[in-house]
């Protein structure tokens, strides 16, 4: 049986009042820097029950100049940038490697908010990028062991095999390295905090990084 999509579109609703609370946002009282704010932001997501808040899209552009987007993870914000990590040899890692500039975007509906994040990205260190690996999980590290990110594969048996003996490897010796795990940083050159508003007068402010540190403007919804 056909699904009848727009039937299905238009059933839909966004920032339903029993999931979603618009809490009020006065960007008259922001904090000087966009780290703030957005650690501000992302703790009151947490709190509020947002799934998985530190996901994120990010979009790069490849070799070719065309545009990707992917869900990865928030493994840290700070002074030094936005970080998130994976294989050099990755599509997203041969994109960063032609066109090092990105964009992040932060979705949290349970309090209708977004955040948005522009700008170069620079590979942290080998010694770095595997630091950040054996922090993680033991899961973590066998999918990075297992390698071969955006490669083909001739069939769901032969990742079984692979991702078998990745994980005997990763309980064996957490900190074996792979190779090409990259820790990225993202530095910020612009900034947009999203406040949804239920009658559409969105809040929308911008972060620019300047020579004399960081502006801050309004933008129409």
């Amino acid at each position: 049986m056909a699904t009848d999509l727009p039937a299905l579109l238009r059933s839909l609703r966004v920032w339903d009042a029993g999931t979603t609370t618009l809490p009020a946002f006065d960007p008259g009282t922001a904090p000087p820097t966009p780290l703030l704010l957005f650690t501000d932001w992302f703790a009151q997501a947490v709190a509020a029950g947002q799934p998985e808040p530190h996901t994120m899209s990010l979009a790069t552009v490849d070799e070719e100049g065309r545009p990707d987007v992917r869900i990865v993870m928030l493994h840290g914000a700070d002074a030094d940038g936005w970080a998130f990590a994976t294989h050099r040899t990755s599509r997203k890692g041969r994109a960063l490697a032609a066109h090092p500039h990105a964009a992040l975007a932060f979705y949290w509906p349970v309090l209708g908010r977004q955040v948005r994040v522009r700008g170069p990205v620079t590979a942290a260190p080998s010694t770095e990028s595997q630091a950040d690996l054996h922090a993680r999980s033991t899961g973590a590290l066998a999918a990075a062991l297992t390698g071969r990110q955006s490669d083909g594969l001739s069939s769901l048996d032969e990742l079984r095999r692979a991702s078998e003996a990745a994980w005997d490897r990763a309980r064996a010796n957490p900190s074996e390295p792979s190779p090409t795990w990259t820790l990225y940083r993202l530095h910020p050159e612009t900034v947009e905090f999203f406040q949804g508003d239920a009658e559409r007068r969105h809040v929308r402010l911008e972060y620019r990084s300047t020579e004399f540190g960081w502006s801050r403007g309004l933008l129409w919804p």
